[in-house]
């Protein structure tokens, strides 16, 4: 109980520091609520495979904070946010009308997740499963379309 607790306090910490930098630096922003996406994937990671007991709070949690980045993320991307130390590949800006309709799917994708996790939490595993899946598959698509590789 103790490690789930520390990881929805992990979940809250990362949106936090991207609420604190959100009029400074964009780019700042983007990275932070990347690793808070990263943050809520890993512990859904860790329940779907069993490497975490599944809590109904957790995973409402980590639903909650994927919600919350889909409902901010595209305010960050203004122009001449895509210079410097940035993943941001150009084709948000060279195709913002795809970047749009990922992003919409993503935001429709992660409210559906908070509707079905009820006020609890998804009730069981498997609800948390079939909640989360289609958002997580959002973040792999995107990255794949619209993040520059790191070799």
């Amino acid at each position: 109980m103790k490690r789930q607790v520390i990881s929805a306090s992990i979940l809250s910490a990362f949106l936090a520091t991207a609420v604190a930098t959100a009029a400074e630096d964009p780019v700042a922003v983007r990275k932070a609520q990347m690793q808070s996406n990263a943050a809520s994937a890993a512990v859904a990671g860790a329940m779907l495979k069993g490497e975490l007991d599944y809590n109904p709070a957790v995973a409402k949690a980590a639903i909650a904070s994927l919600n919350a980045t889909a409902k901010a993320f595209g305010d960050y991307f203004p122009e001449g946010s895509d210079e410097g130390e940035t993943t941001a590949a150009p084709a948000i800006w060279d195709n913002p009308e795809g970047f749009q309709q990922a992003l919409g799917k993503f935001q429709a994708d992660a409210a559906a997740a908070v509707q079905a996790s009820g006020r609890e939490g998804p009730a069981s595993l498997e609800a948390f499963q079939q909640a989360i899946t289609p958002v997580l598959s959002n973040c792999r698509s995107c990255h794949e379309n619209f993040r520059v590789r790191n070799n």
